[in-house]
């Protein structure tokens, strides 16, 4: 009786060995998938500040631009008096409002662009990290046109 007694505890004792080995393991990949949910979580938040201040830099300089051309309209408008002196700055003006308008435009496209970036990294876990990246560069492809409109304007209002 005692030698099955004594049998039992050991194959118990096995069994309690083996289920706490599980119990380990599964532990430890649990805590690997909190780590890795913990760096993509950072990776995410990081590229979220960035994209952040691209808006802010992007906002800037739509606030810039409109100041300076609304500057430039007035300074121009109290010009001429004569003929050709108001047709020149009819034309001008004409060049100063068609560039104002795209420098705008593209403004606003990259700034919507960003701002569903930003919604868009807030619920990362929701999409498929290739696209937002495609997504990401898509929106600096936009932000890039509207820096080369506000250069081209800035060129026009030098003349």
């Amino acid at each position: 009786m005692l030698v099955l007694v004594l049998v039992c505890s050991g194959l118990l004792l096995a069994r309690m060995f083996a289920t706490t080995r599980a119990w380990e393991e599964s532990s430890a990949d649990w805590q690997r998938l909190a780590h890795q949910g913990a760096d993509d979580l950072a990776i995410t938040q990081g590229q979220l500040a960035t994209t952040q201040a691209q808006l802010d830099a992007t906002n800037a300089q739509l606030a810039t631009a409109q100041a300076r051309i609304t500057d430039l309209a007035n300074e121009k408008a109290q010009l001429g008096d004569t003929n050709a002196t108001q047709q020149e700055l009819a034309d001008y003006q004409s060049r100063v409002s068609q560039a104002a308008g795209q420098v705008a435009t593209a403004l606003a496209a990259c700034i919507a662009g960003q701002q569903q970036l930003i919604g868009y990294l807030g619920e990362a876990q929701n999409y498929d990290a290739g696209q937002l990246a495609q997504f990401e560069r898509d929106v600096e492809t936009l932000c890039d046109q509207a820096t080369d409109a506000n250069t081209s304007l800035q060129a026009e209002l030098k003349r």
